[in-house]
């Protein structure tokens, strides 16, 4: 497919479609994946079978020696079912960006779209440096970029399924030599055909800032690059709207995460109330079409089939909870449909 047959358009698995097509959309989930440590994953003892008894307590992070079912998101009849669910709540499409380092699974994600009817966009790039292949230490920059524009133009991961983002492009605090190549080929390819950018922080509250300044030193503009997981990187609202001043989309996407422990770094993670009082924060400042939320899922305990909250959470929960709060219909429209689909098209 050549950038001109993109342009003005949005890709999902199964092809182009009309912006004005896409309704209600989730910014950042996996569907399929695997984000097993790569040390583990030979490791055939995946500890005890998710049950109501144990759920709770493999979701803490704590007691368990053994939980390697939790990251595997590899059931494609539960994933159809859960996306199914998360349609019946009121979601329209999901931005899947499960890329290189996590299993991307881009037939499957073909299957699932075919037998629910919900548009899934899928993302490509790289993870963080310890997911990647021990040969891309090695690549350059011009190999790493000519890969993402392959997969957004041609096909990714093998298939002739084309990628709609590039990312979730992984960094990490400090920033590692090879994130920043993997980093510095988004923006080629980003540049080359028109997609939008994800960016993983590094678990530093200035991490998400850093990177925007890479972009910009880089000579690149910030308008379509968006930063994930906020929520647990950034906890003052000053540097939030500093971040949000740059010109990046911030994303809020681990709703549904209620717990105040996070077992992968010393904070204290937020609820979905915490959540939409920094999201109002930023609208307050002027920055409503810089916001798009999500949940991140990535455990299978986080699914509803396993005693999670599912795909659905923000649409059943979380939007009467808005409402309640004083968001106007504009206002969710803009982080659930106007957003996503303006950075969602082609450029």
């Amino acid at each position: 497919m050549k950038r001109d047959e993109l342009k003005g358009k949005i890709q999902t698995v199964l092809g182009p479609i009309a912006p004005e097509t896409l309704g209600r959309t989730l910014m950042h989930e996996h569907v399929l994946c695997d984000i097993r440590p790569p040390g583990t994953r030979s490791d055939n003892d995946l500890g005890p079978e998710i049950t109501l008894e144990n759920v709770w307590q493999i979701n803490y992070g704590r007691g368990l020696k053994r939980a390697g079912r939790k990251y595997m998101l590899d059931l494609e009849d539960i994933a159809t079912r859960e996306v199914r669910m998360m349609k019946h709540e009121g979601g329209d499409a999901i931005v899947e960006l499960t890329c290189g380092g996590l299993s991307p699974d881009p037939n499957g994600l073909k299957r699932i779209t075919a037998g629910t009817g919900v548009h899934l966009i899928m993302g490509c790039g790289y993870y963080v440096n310890d997911y990647q292949e021990p040969k891309n230490h090695a690549r350059t920059v011009d190999d790493f970029a000519a890969e993402m524009v392959g997969q957004v133009l041609d096909g990714a991961w093998g298939t002739d399924v084309r990628a709609g983002m590039i990312g979730e492009i992984g960094c990490q605090a400090p920033w590692t030599d090879t994130e920043k190549k993997v980093m510095q080929a988004a923006l080629i390819a980003a540049a080359e055909t028109g997609a939008a950018i994800n960016v993983h922080p590094g678990r530093d509250p200035d991490q998400p800032r850093e990177v925007a300044d890479f972009i910009k030193a880089a000579g690149r503009s910030t308008e379509r690059t968006v930063i994930s997981h906020i929520d647990r990187t950034i906890f003052d609202e000053e540097r939030l709207l500093r971040l949000a001043d740059t010109g990046v989309t911030i994303e809020f996407d681990l709703f549904g995460q209620e717990a105040s422990y996070y077992g992968l770094s010393n904070i204290d993670m937020p609820n979905d109330a915490t959540r939409l009082k920094l999201i109002r924060a930023l609208i307050d400042r002027g920055h409503l079409d810089r916001v798009v939320i999500s949940h991140d899922i990535c455990y299978r305990t986080r699914l509803a089939s396993f005693g999670g909250h599912g795909y659905g959470h923000i649409f059943r929960n979380v939007v009467p909870m808005m409402k309640e709060r004083g968001y106007s219909e504009d206002e969710i429209d803009a982080i659930l449909v106007r957003n996503p689909r303006r950075l969602l098209t082609f450029a």
